[in-house]
């Protein structure tokens, strides 16, 4: 086993970017809102063991399943979108779920935070690095989703309701245009 430090920041930057806890975080209080709250740790397991599971087992899985990450990246866009959308007019598509439970792993944590995108990333770097340090980087990344999630009611007091609105709307319109980009990256694919 080779211990690299700059590998493992890479992957634990590389990770921390796609997954973005930072710029889910007003969608994330949109969602908490409507589910009476987000059960953190909940949240955080079914991350984990979604990255862990892709990681050993991810291209396994699609193919099982008949898809591939090209169809798994389109269909993770389109609720991304619809997530986006939501924000932006403020009419909710999303409706919470009677079991407020359920709401922590769909679609908190999938796909907003381990999305098409994150667990594809995953599989991704599998190419480059040693398992062994792409679960360092991931483990690093679920200290920052928990206390993310733990942060949601400081973050939204210190934003105030004019702020979260502003923030949201903002991040809803940028939520689109990564969810359009993930689309039309990876639609093209389809039918040749």
């Amino acid at each position: 086993m080779n211990f690299n430090i700059n590998d493992i920041l890479t992957v634990t930057f590389t990770l921390f970017a796609v997954i973005d806890i930072i710029g889910s975080i007003p969608l994330l209080i949109s969602l908490s809102e409507k589910m009476g709250g987000i059960r953190a740790m909940q949240a955080t397991s079914v991350c984990g063991a979604l990255m862990i599971l892709f990681l050993f087992f991810g291209r396994n899985i699609l193919q099982i399943l008949g898809l591939d990450i090209r169809s798994f990246a389109v269909g993770g866009s389109i609720v991304i979108f619809l997530l986006g959308l939501e924000m932006v007019l403020g009419h909710e598509i999303f409706k919470a779920d009677k079991d407020g439970k359920a709401g922590n792993v769909v679609p908190i944590a999938f796909p907003v935070i381990a999305g098409s995108g994150t667990l594809t990333t995953v599989m991704s770097l599998k190419a480059n690095y040693d398992e062994w340090i792409i679960m360092i980087g991931i483990i690093i990344n679920l200290v920052f989703i928990y206390v993310g999630l733990r942060s949601l009611k400081v973050i939204e007091k210190f934003l105030g309701q004019a702020g979260l609105l502003a923030i949201r709307k903002f991040f809803g319109v940028i939520l689109l245009a990564i969810a359009v980009k993930i689309f039309s990256k990876n639609i093209g694919f389809f039918g040749k």
